[in-house]
């Protein structure tokens, strides 16, 4: 696959979501699955994969996603970008005696269970109100001096938070949800981490397995999965979604494509500094989203695909900069 910058970081233009070994999507596969299917995500070529300290099962199990990641990459550990995510509750800094030894606290805890003495990529799951930004992002830049972490980023935020930051320590990249049926960002966001040097990955880039085609009204959705309660599932938006399916899918036929295959092409084609990390616990679907990179739009299908989007309502936004980050990344 093609490379793209987050900053100065190197990944692939698709990268692999791992949260779905750990919850979020029902029932989660077993370890050895979990294992294997990240690694044939790296034979594949991948380079680039997400995590985070909050993805568990249950809040016992805190760190569950991290362990599977960090002995699934091991052995190939130099060769790739692996980003893992934070969280601060509220009393930490205080307890610590500082947010920098909080951020430090969480970053030793998540370094070992990912088996590596750094971080590519250390993402502020959240920004909380009650934590000075200012503060976090100078502790992040000391964790870059220590050669902790190479790079910081932030989730699910604008661009009056990221002003905040960039003289501080400059940010790497933004981790917000995108895909056609959550364009929000491309009005503001996206822009300036084009020209601020941000990478912007995109999360849910296939809305939830919306846009694959696959989800019906009679789809169940067991345990946990989140989309019980994501806006688009709901089964009167799955119908009147309906138009957006097939301008994809009459696509998807032209360019002998999946539908979801279509739904990143997009992406890549439309921004050089965007990077979609598709989120499955299914190794056929894992490799059929990295296998985007290869179905190429020419600019002429591009725009008449632009064209016929800009014509299509959507129906139930999933955007929610307050939503609990478990449950939404």
């Amino acid at each position: 696959m093609k490379l793209r910058k987050l900053r100065d970081l190197e990944v692939t233009e698709i990268g692999m979501g791992c949260m779905g070994f750990s919850h979020g999507y029902g029932e989660i596969p077993s370890e050895n699955y979990a294992v294997e299917a990240i690694r044939k995500a790296a034979d594949f070529g991948c380079n680039f994969f997400d995590t985070a300290e909050v993805y568990g099962p249950n809040l016992s199990e805190h760190g569950h996603n991290e362990l599977i990641v960090g002995k699934a990459v091991k052995d190939f550990r130099k060769k790739i970008i692996l980003a893992t995510k934070l969280h601060i509750a509220t009393e930490e800094p205080a307890n610590d005696g500082g947010v920098y030894q909080t951020l430090k606290r969480h970053l030793e805890l998540s370094l070992k269970r990912l088996q590596t003495d750094y971080v590519d990529l250390y993402y502020w799951h959240r920004v909380n109100p009650a934590i000075a930004l200012e503060e976090v992002a100078a502790g992040m830049g000391k964790l870059i001096d220590e050669g902790l972490i190479r790079g910081w980023g932030l989730s699910m935020v604008d661009v009056p938070i990221m002003e905040k930051v960039q003289h501080i320590t400059p940010l790497s990249a933004v981790q917000n949800i995108y895909s056609m049926m959550e364009r929000d960002y491309e009005k503001n966001v996206i822009p300036y981490c084009a020209k601020e040097r941000i990478g912007f990955v995109a999360f849910s880039p296939i809305a939830s397995g919306y846009l694959s085609g696959k989800v019906t009204v009679d789809t169940k959705f067991e345990g946990d999965d989140v989309r019980k309660w994501v806006p688009q599932m709901k089964r009167e938006n799955i119908i009147a979604n309906r138009p957006l399916l097939d301008v994809i899918s009459d696509f998807a036929k032209q360019k002998n494509a999946t539908n979801a295959q279509i739904s990143l092409a997009w992406m890549l084609h439309k921004y050089p500094h965007v990077v979609p990390i598709p989120g499955s616990k299914n190794q056929g679907r894992i490799l059929e989203n990295l296998s985007a990179a290869n179905v190429e739009l020419t600019d002429a299908e591009f725009g008449e695909l632009e064209k016929s989007l800009a014509q299509i309502k959507i129906h139930g936004q999933r955007r929610d900069l307050n939503a609990p980050a478990e449950h939404i990344s």
